[in-house]
């Protein structure tokens, strides 16, 4: 370690946020990022500790006490290799992941873990200004075609994996532009879209191929997934043509609540709702785009994409924003003895909850209310009531229904899966959960019931963090360079 007595001399320093009024008025990124004599210091705080539990932590084992001792001496250039070593992305995950490799910190036992996230954000934000991500061409060409479905983290992590083994790599992504849920899911102000545009301008430098607006398979009856394109390209078709196919679409299909009135105007999936303020933040235009200005907004789910619908809602000037969550309030502090270095059950309050959200838990919803007059056919209002868990049941509490005036509902409470037409459409084999059914054995691992077709990422393990499908990417990348050639090179 740098600093032999640094975990105690320095206590751990957050990123800055701008002031709530200002940042609501924009769609721009609001974390303000360690300067660099502040990153040095939250990086001496790493004791480089004999077993490293934060790289166990991180789902892609970034070399977290190497790049921290290499901030510390200055050495930021190769801080930025060692972090590219294992991560394709780190721009990425230094904005939207939740940092496991914190919770699993050492330091974390009895004190505050060391800031990783915040030195990542650093390295690679100054990698990015000072021109030291540069496209890594092969230096020979395979032959081998392999075409990649989906260009969100796991796709793209794969791709650039692949075409740096030398094989012509196409990717193919139903939306207008690559990303992903990346591009059309994550709010702006949480990250903006120019990191995943010089990416994909490092990855076309590289020799990838991306084709949008392009659906393979059948588009599925009824979908309410937006930014469908019309152009299909069949299963068939990329298995005749290429020599491996990598699935590696998101987790879309929303988890739905089936209770009376679920069909009213104003009920959406979010979605529905959060794409389209994507769009509008690129310059496009959307036809009648679901607003939340001055209308009293309820979310239902407590997760991150709840949280996204409650920042974008106080963004559009909501009159009101209010979540609810079925599971109990969770404690204010982890039991660390019981939960380290693991990830912890508490309660996580998120910068768009700071802008102005009443949080509710251990709430069911009953029904919603449907208006009358001019709001006929319109949710105004739903009907709730408290429940407690016994015996691992669900039971409502006597007493506590309640009726909430709402006039916009945003159903946020998970995913239940990839969306099942393109795992129809090649006839891969399902788990129990509806995903593709792939092992990540070493052996043909990543490898579905169909040969050379391959599914990684959210396709393969459903709704997970963009860490992950960057793991799963880069993984499944070795295991269709090794079914192509043989053996691979590439880091697993």
């Amino acid at each position: 370690m740098g600093k032999i007595t640094g975990f105690l001399e320095y206590e751990r320093l957050e990123e800055g946020y701008e002031p709530v009024p200002q940042r609501l008025k924009t769609w721009k990124e609001f974390v303000i990022g360690l300067a660099e004599p502040d990153a040095k210091v939250q990086a001496a705080r790493c004791m480089d500790c004999g077993t490293p539990f934060c790289n166990h932590g991180c789902p892609v084992n970034n070399v977290i006490p190497d790049f921290n001792d290499l901030v510390y001496r200055g050495d930021w250039q190769r801080a930025a290799d060692v972090l590219h070593s294992t991560n394709n992305f780190p721009e990425f995950t230094g904005r939207v992941c939740p940092a496991p490799c914190e919770a699993a910190c050492t330091l974390n036992v009895n004190d505050d873990p060391v800031g990783i996230k915040s030195i990542e954000h650093a390295i690679i934000d100054r990698a990015w200004a000072e021109g030291w991500v540069a496209p890594q061409p092969p230096k020979a060409r395979t032959g081998r075609k392999v075409a990649v479905v989906g260009s969100g983290p796991a796709g793209l992590a794969a791709a650039q994996q692949l075409a740096r083994a030398g094989h012509d790599v196409t990717v193919f992504e139903k939306n207008d532009r690559a990303g992903g849920l990346l591009r059309y899911g994550i709010p702006d102000f949480k990250m903006e879209k120019s990191h995943i545009d010089r990416r994909v301008e490092q990855m076309r430098a590289e020799g990838v191929n991306f084709r949008t607006g392009v659906v393979v398979g059948a588009l599925p009856d009824g979908s309410k997934v937006t930014n469908w394109a019309k152009e299909t390209v069949s299963p068939a078709q990329l298995q005749a043509e290429f020599d491996a196919v990598l699935l590696a679409g998101g987790a879309e299909l929303s988890r739905d609540l089936p209770v009376p009135g679920r069909e009213l105007d104003g009920v959406h999936f979010a979605m529905e709702f959060l794409p389209q303020q994507n769009k509008v933040v690129a310059g496009d235009r959307v036809k009648g785009q679901i607003r939340a200005d001055g209308k009293h907004v309820i979310v239902i789910g407590g997760g991150d994409t709840g949280s996204d619908c409650v920042g974008t809602s106080n963004r559009h000037g909501a009159a009101s924003v209010t979540q609810f969550e079925l599971m109990p309030t969770p404690p204010e502090h982890e039991d660390k003895p019981l939960t380290w270095p693991y990830w912890p059950y508490k309660l996580r309050t998120s910068s768009s909850h700071e802008e102005g959200c009443q949080r509710e838990f251990a709430i069911a919803t009953k029904a919603f209310v449907a208006g009358t007059g001019k709001d006929k056919g319109r949710v105004v209002g739903l009907k709730t009531v408290h429940v407690q868990w016994q015996g691992g049941k669900m039971v409502e509490v006597p007493g506590t229904e309640k009726e909430w005036k709402a006039d916009l509902v945003l159903l946020a409470m998970g995913f239940v899966g990839p969306v099942g037409s393109v795992l129809d459409a090649f006839g891969v084999e399902k788990d129990a959960r509806g995903n593709a059914k792939a092992s990540t054995d070493f052996a043909g691992g990543y490898a579905t019931s169909v040969p050379k077709v391959f599914a990684a990422g959210d396709m393969r393990r459903g709704q997970s963090l963009v860490v992950w499908a960057i793991r799963e990417g880069r993984q499944a990348a070795r295991a269709v360079d090794e079914f192509l050639m043989g053996h691979s090179d590439l880091p697993r």
